[in-house]
């Protein structure tokens, strides 16, 4: 092959490469299993070229859902080829389990510069999570007004608004005119990256009000910055629970809101964006809590796995022997009748699936606020008479069907009477429970499942068999 055919074939292959790379790069957003083998086998081949063309252009999000996907073994060789380049706003997208992973994989120099580049509370959601030793290795080695941030941060509350404020915000006396602040923003050097509104505060750092920067940027230059402010700041107690905060947020729409001390004195604000994470991150939680399994799980070791599901899954067990227990009481009664065994587990079945329904709402509705003191009782109410109509639709059905199978009608009446009872318990059970739980300071996401399922199983049994020993026999 002449040299000129050998320069037209490379120049091809160089095209269809590029080709590729470029219907890769259309995929990024979608996460495409392609994307993630064309990752792996640059790692495998050493391609660094191919490496930073995949990579280069992904957001941090894509870029930590892409390191999320990758196994133990090819995840420490992409943080390896990364090293001080990798983009600290990874880590804070990355879930605990993976973010643990790669930090202990860093070197502590490469992690010291990631955390210096990032906010404050940005520094502490990384953070938090790392073991003692870990984290406090970490700490002593950053620059001391961070190192002094992170610490105060990190004193606060788990999962409180002190955990979610970053020390950077504007904060201006009311005497100055929207000139002078407008000079001010474009002067001062040290601002946070992303602001909303403007704080207004008096001469001992309380806050007396604010303005939006839309309102601001559209008034004169030589008006008060005190005449345009909103009277009535929104700000929370730095100890106050993070899901307080999001209802908050959600309540009044807002963008942005102060955190304030005992004294009343402004020590940050908390912006919209790390809200949207905590109402993912509460929606998410109490799903998966009422399921039994953590939303690290995915990230998770077998073993670590293993062992956070297993707890939930004895206590089921012990649920599981309490209605066997029920059960046992009327085996005299099942010997008579082999119908009730082959019915038994419809009655139940349906009364689970009942209270799962009810308590679903309830959790949601407890979380949304939307189910208070106020109105429990109506909701009782409400939930109660949902129960006995479903019930009854089903008794006709089930007792219909069962009367027809075993040429019994009184068999069908008996289950027809049971499963009113059991859909009443579940439906009762189902709303009762998880404000019972909330009003004794325990997650109802957590334990809710259990003991409604535990409610509805043994009185199912007990309703069905007891009055199967009572009627029929």
């Amino acid at each position: 092959m002449s040299e000129p055919e050998i320069a037209d074939d490379v120049r091809k292959t160089k095209k269809k490469k590029k080709k590729k790379m470029k219907k890769l790069k259309q995929m990024l957003f979608q996460h495409s299993p392609e994307l993630v083998r064309e990752v792996l086998h640059a790692l495998e081949s050493g391609d660094e070229e191919q490496l930073d063309y995949l990579l280069s252009s992904l957001h941090s999000a894509d870029l930590a859902d892409l390191i999320e996907q990758l196994g133990s073994t090819d995840r420490q060789a992409l943080i390896a080829y990364l090293g001080r380049d990798l983009d600290p706003d990874v880590l804070t997208e990355l879930d605990e389990s993976a973010r643990d992973h790669v930090i202990t994989q860093m070197d502590d120099k490469d992690v010291v510069a990631a955390m210096t580049r990032l906010e404050s509370d940005d520094v502490i959601h990384v953070l938090e999570d790392l073991d003692e030793e870990d984290r406090q290795r970490i700490i002593d080695a950053l620059p001391k007004d961070n190192r002094l941030a992170v610490e105060q941060g990190l004193s606060y509350p788990e999962d409180s608004a002190g955990r979610l404020l970053q020390r950077k915000l504007i904060a201006v006396p009311g005497l100055w005119s929207v000139g002078q602040v407008i000079d001010y923003l474009r002067e001062e050097t040290d601002l946070p990256e992303e602001f909303y509104e403007i704080f207004v505060t008096d001469p001992l750092h309380h806050p007396i009000g604010t303005v939006r920067l839309s309102h601001l940027l559209r008034t004169k230059r030589d008006v008060k910055i005190s005449e345009i402010m909103d009277p009535d700041p929104k700000v929370v107690p730095v100890d106050m629970d993070q899901e307080e905060v999001a209802f908050l947020f959600r309540q009044y729409d807002l963008t942005s809101m102060g955190v304030v001390d005992k004294a009343g004195r402004l020590l940050g604000m908390i912006t919209v964006d790390d809200v949207v994470d905590v109402i993912d991150e509460e929606v998410e939680e109490d799903i998966l809590r009422m399921a039994g399994v953590q939303d690290s799980d995915i990230s998770e070791s077998v073993f670590e796995a293993s062992r956070n599901r297993i707890i939930w899954l004895l206590i089921n067990l012990g649920t599981a022997l309490l209605a066997s227990v029920v059960i046992a009481q009327f085996d005299a009664t099942i010997e008579q009748m082999v119908a009730l065994a082959i019915l038994m587990p419809i009655v139940a079945s349906l009364g689970g699936n009942a209270g799962n329904q009810t308590m679903t709402v309830a959790v949601r509705s407890l979380a949304t606020r939307e189910l208070t003191s106020s109105n429990a009782r109506r909701v009782v109410s409400r939930e109660l008479l949902i129960a006995l109509l479903n019930g009854a639709a089903l008794a006709v059905l089930i007792g219909i069907l069962a009367a027809l199978w075993f040429n019994n009608p009184a068999l069908g009446g008996v289950i027809s009477l049971a499963m009113i009872v059991n859909m009443i318990f579940a439906g009762l059970a189902g709303i009762v429970i998880p404000i019972t739980l909330q009003r004794l300071k325990i997650d109802p996401a957590l334990a809710s499942t259990v003991l409604v399922t535990a409610v509805t199983d043994v009185i199912g049994f007990f309703a069905f068999l007891g009055l199967a020993a009572l009627l029929l026999l």
